[in-house]
């Protein structure tokens, strides 16, 4: 087979639907937006949350306290049972879990959660480490490095 001779998958393909082109197309005159009204013109059409005048859910409700949610601090989570992969004595930090692809690498703050068991003694150096994660680090020969 050649390059030349490739075509996609039977059906994977669909033309375009091109509306306003005439009745017979389907899609013709109205083009699907009805007979009149704000929403058949061009650039018609209401803002989102509005209610057609009546006083929106989001300003009837009352807002009372504060929200800590703009301002927490997120962590990306790795069990114990995951750093088996790394040999005995090695560091582990957030390049090293990178390079192993147990975190992105616009992960943020890393944080070691106590699942599983871990087999080789290691020095972990990230921001978070769960009371259960460190008691089986330590277990293990290894040592935490809090960050």
């Amino acid at each position: 087979m050649k390059l030349h001779q490739l075509k996609p998958a039977e059906g994977s393909k669909k033309e375009n639907l091109r509306k306003g082109r005439g009745t017979a197309t389907g899609q013709g005159k109205t083009a699907g937006r009805g007979q009149d009204g704000q929403k058949s013109r061009s650039g018609g059409g209401v803002r989102i949350g509005f209610e057609g005048g009546q006083m929106p859910l989001t300003r009837r409700v009352p807002k009372r306290g504060f929200s800590n949610y703009r301002f927490k601090t997120e962590y990306t989570i790795v069990n114990v049972e995951q750093l088996n992969v790394f040999e005995a004595g090695s560091t582990v930090n957030k390049e090293t879990l990178v390079e192993k692809g147990l975190v992105k690498k616009s992960c943020g703050n890393i944080k070691v959660l106590g699942n599983g068991e871990l087999k080789p003694a290691l020095t972990i150096q990230v921001e978070k480490v769960s009371k259960t994660a460190a008691e089986k680090i330590e277990a293990a020969g290894g040592k935490i490095e809090v960050l």
